[in-house]
């Protein structure tokens, strides 16, 4: 059986996490459709047997929202884990006023509010991990940040996270109270966040890439498929093994609601790549970066 048995040193999870934004709308997102994240799982008994199908597997890294499916997700997420030694992750600081709108809301009074409704949902009295899902630009973010400081110092946050944020802004965050995650867009063909990368191996926060594996029109050209047939992995494995190359804190959450898909994702923590495998992938430039670069 494929385990999940690589174990972060930023943050004491397994390397390779699920990320479950994707189960709100199933099973219409399962079929490719752009569903808005808006309305609760229709297959619930599937995704919850998934999630448990996951812990067997060594996942002990859980990512969730507040604006999942309106908190549909964390409902899901505690059902499916009562009683599982896992880490779950959420985010607050976001209002779905419709399924189109996704809004910054870091009024610390709202945060506090969706800490609260969180811990109702998940059934506990202690999140384990809450992100400012992202920031207000019309709080200052000392305020925001500091909401989530205060929760943790009433033990009602064990740990406070940012998401999609600059190095200066984590820095800022870090200052108000330590930060033990930081969730950022990055995959293969998406490294605008580099320095966050770098900075936060440094601070000693773990870097949790959301949208880990970039989509097929983005890596085309790339060496990815020639790595993976050389390797025997699949395309999506080589992706997760050179995500977690950059370093031991990094630690993606695929997200999936194919268990076939979700062995496949836990694998890929097992996959060594050579030097040169590596020196390979490291070579290709993105087509999003390449106007920067100049190359074509």
């Amino acid at each position: 059986m494929t385990t999940n048995t690589v174990v972060s040193t930023a943050l004491p999870v397994s390397r390779i996490g699920l990320g479950t934004m994707r189960f709100a709308d199933a099973p219409g997102r399962r079929n490719g459709d752009t569903a808005p994240i808006w309305g609760p799982p229709t297959d619930r008994d599937d995704l919850i047997a998934l999630v448990r199908r996951a812990v067997d597997l060594g996942v002990d890294h859980f990512d969730t929202a507040a604006a999942y499916a309106l908190g549909e997700g964390e409902r899901l997420l505690a059902e499916a884990l009562r009683g599982a030694d896992v880490t779950v992750a959420t985010k607050v600081g976001v209002a779905r006023p419709s399924p189109a709108e996704w809004v910054p809301v870091g009024r610390p009074a709202a945060l506090r509010q969706q800490v609260e409704q969180s811990l109702r949902r998940l059934g506990t009295d202690s999140l384990d991990l809450v992100y400012l899902h992202r920031v207000d630009p019309d709080v200052p973010l000392e305020d925001q940040v500091g909401a989530l400081r205060t929760a943790q110092e009433e033990g009602k946050v064990q740990r406070v996270g940012v998401s999609e944020v600059d190095a200066d802004t984590l820095e800022r965050a870090h200052a108000v109270t330590p930060v033990a995650a930081v969730q950022n867009l990055y995959n293969y063909a998406a490294r605008d966040h580099d320095p966050v990368l770098r900075r936060a191996a440094e601070l000693g926060i773990a870097f949790v890439p959301f949208f880990p594996v970039s989509p097929g029109d983005e890596v085309d050209g790339s060496p990815l498929k020639s790595v993976a047939d050389e390797t025997g992995a699949t395309v999506t494995q080589v992706q997760l093994a050179w995500l977690l190359s950059r370093g031991d804190h990094v630690l993606p959450i695929p997200g999936t609601t194919v268990v076939r898909h979700l062995t496949e994702n836990v694998a890929a923590s097992t996959l060594e790549l050579t030097a040169a495998e590596l020196a390979r992938l490291d070579g290709w430039t993105p087509w999003r970066n390449r106007a920067e670069t100049g190359t074509r």
